[in-house]
C-alpha cells in the first residue's frame, strides 16, 4: 500500500486535514484580508476545504492544488455541492511542478503540506514568488515544542523549532504577522478521527490482504500520539507578511 493510500483510508470523517477547525481556518481569512476581490491559491489543499470556507466566508476566488486523485474528486464534488465551483478550480497535479502565474495572488497558502518542495524554507520562497506586492502567505507547520526530542520520534522529518522558523522568515525578507496555534483538542480531534477512519476501513475489509498494513499504521500513529507528540510536537498557522519598511 502506498503512502498516500493510508490517508485516503484514514480521513474519511475529515473534511480539514489538518489539526485545525472552521473557526481557526476564518479567522487566518481575516488576517490574510481576504476579500470579494481577493485572488487565493493553495498548494495541498486536500479536501478542499479552507477554500470552501473563504468562498462562503468572504467570496474569494481561488485555485486549490492537490496531488491526489481521491482528494481531487471529493474535492471537486464538495466545491458542486456547496455552490462554489464557480470560484474554485482544483487543479490536479504535483504543486511543486504546477506552473501557477507569479505574483498573481493576493494570499497563497500550505497547510500541512510543505513536504510538497522538501521543506518548510523551499516551501517559503516558492510561496513568496505566488503573491502580489502587498499579498500574504499562510504556512501551517509542525513544529518541536523544545530541544529534547527523543531521537526515535523525530526520524527523517525536517521539523524545526519555533526559533528556527522565525530565523528562516527573517532570512527571506518577511515577519511573522499573526499565528493561530493548534490547541490540544484540535490535536485530539485530528488524530482519533484518523483513527476512526481507519478503523472503519478495517471493520468493512476483514478479509484484505492489506489489512496487516493498515493495523500496523493505526498502531504506529496512536504509539506516536500517545508516548511522544502529545509533549513535543506543536502546529500552526503562520501568516507571514513581507517587510516593506
Amino acid at each position: 500500500m502506498q503512502w498516500f493510500d493510508f490517508y485516503d483510508i484514514a480521513e474519511r470523517y475529515l473534511e480539514l486535514i489538518n489539526p485545525l477547525n472552521a473557526d481557526k481556518v476564518i479567522q487566518a481569512g481575516r488576517y490574510l484580508r481576504l476579500s470579494s476581490k481577493s485572488q487565493v491559491i493553495d498548494f495541498g489543499c486536500g479536501y478542499g476545504e479552507a477554500l470552501a470556507l473563504w468562498t462562503e466566508a468572504f467570496g474569494i476566488n481561488g485555485i486549490g492544488v492537490e496531488i491526489r486523485n481521491h482528494a481531487v474528486e471529493r474535492a471537486r464534488k464538495k466545491m458542486m455541492i456547496r455552490g462554489v465551483a464557480s470560484s474554485i478550480q482544483i487543479v490536479h497535479t504535483d504543486g511543486a511542478e504546477y506552473d501557477f502565474e507569479k505574483q498573481a495572488f493576493d494570499a497563497a497558502s500550505c497547510m500541512g503540506a510543505s513536504f510538497i518542495w522538501k521543506g518548510f524554507e523551499p516551501t517559503v520562497m516558492a510561496l513568496k514568488t505566488a503573491i502580489k506586492p502587498g499579498g500574504r502567505i499562510l504556512i501551517g507547520e509542525p513544529y518541536w515544542k523544545n530541544d529534547h526530542v527523543p531521537p526515535e520520534y523525530t526520524g527523517n522529518e525536517e521539523i524545526h523549532t519555533e526559533r528556527e522558523l522565525l530565523d528562516i522568515v527573517h532570512k527571506h525578507g518577511l515577519n511573522i504577522e499573526y499565528l493561530i496555534r493548534s490547541s490540544d483538542d484540535d490535536w485530539a480531534h485530528y488524530e482519533a478521527s484518523n483513527w476512526q477512519g481507519l478503523i472503519a476501513w478495517l471493520e468493512e475489509h476483514p478479509g484484505h490482504p492489506e489489512k496487516n498494513e493498515v493495523t500496523e499504521w493505526l498502531r504506529k500513529t496512536q504509539d506516536d500520539y500517545f508516548r511522544f507528540g502529545r509533549d513535543y510536537l506543536g502546529w500552526a498557522l503562520y501568516i507571514l507578511n513581507p517587510i516593506r519598511y
